[in-house]
């Protein structure tokens, strides 16, 4: 069965789903996106993702469909391409229009859909855990607009690819922010530390979810600042996202982070969020 895309109201097979060339998403990375990922074929917390969304076009004076229609869009994308579960994938650019730095009023937003299958973390990772390698945080400062313009990070996933590592964490100026499409959480002593939802990150929804997670089961947490080499002497490391989930890291730059091995707090945590993804709600005291 082809893969069905869908492209401004139409839902295409995707070898004629297209857009101009002078569509600003693609001359000047004018766009925002979301993914957004299911759990026994319901869309995970779409609610937060739609809020992001419209959080990320407002602030960069855009436009978009209301997100009723997006959602809608979203459900039925899926049940066309018909995988057991799915990672949709949402983008709107501001539209076409001739090259020009100014941005011309009136413009049409693009919106376009892909829903493809996506797997819940091995078992493997989660018993043996994961490796990262740090990488210069050279984006711009507003990282907590998801925006298309991922240059920065695309830059420092090939340099964890190239050394063997599942993730790059991001060091700015000596303090840890966070992935290239994962935030980070660490834990020194029981306490869950995580950089604080400012400029310098994006505020993911399973980060989110998991901080909810850690207060519903008494995990202390504190979103402050630390440093690179505070990393290095971390219990547990947990990077997190739509498509990471909670996954543990157990080394950085080849130095064992903790014993070595996949901590307790990841796996209290993952199990909290498998429990909210499978059940649609989140889990009360547990």
């Amino acid at each position: 069965m082809s893969e069905v895309v869908y492209l401004n109201g139409e839902f295409l097979p995707y070898e004629q789903a297209k857009v101009p060339v002078e569509d600003r998403g693609y001359q000047f990375a004018d766009g925002i996106y979301e993914v957004a990922r299911t759990y026994n074929g319901k869309l995970f917390r779409m609610d937060a993702h739609m809020d992001r969304l419209q959080r990320s076009a407002a602030a960069i004076e855009m436009e978009i469909p209301p997100v009723k229609d997006i959602e809608e869009a979203a459900n039925e994308l899926m049940r066309r391409n018909g995988h057991p579960e799915s990672a949709v994938y949402i983008q709107v650019t501001r539209g076409v229009a001739p090259r020009a730095h100014l941005i011309p009023a009136g413009l049409t937003p693009n919106i376009m859909m892909t829903a493809r299958p996506v797997a819940k973390t091995k078992p493997e990772v989660m018993a043996k855990g994961a490796a990262g390698v740090t990488a210069v945080d050279d984006r711009w400062h507003r990282c907590y607009i998801k925006t298309v313009g991922l240059l920065p990070n695309t830059l420092a996933k090939l340099k964890a690819h190239r050394a063997g590592a599942l993730e790059a964490i991001l060091v700015r100026d000596g303090i840890v922010t966070e992935g290239t499409s994962s935030n980070l959480l660490a834990v020194f002593g029981g306490t869950i530390y995580t950089h604080p939802a400012t400029d310098l990150i994006l505020n993911g929804i399973t980060r989110d979810s998991l901080l909810q997670l850690a207060a519903a089961a008494g995990l202390p947490v504190r979103e402050e600042e630390f440093t690179v080499m505070d990393l290095f002497k971390a219990d547990e490391i947990i990077m997190c996202g739509t498509i990471l989930e909670a996954t543990p890291f157990v080394t950085v730059d080849g130095r064992q982070i903790g014993n070595g091995k996949p901590g307790p707090v990841v796996a209290k945590l993952h199990a909290g969020l498998m429990k909210w993804g499978e059940e649609g709600k989140r889990p009360g005291s547990w």
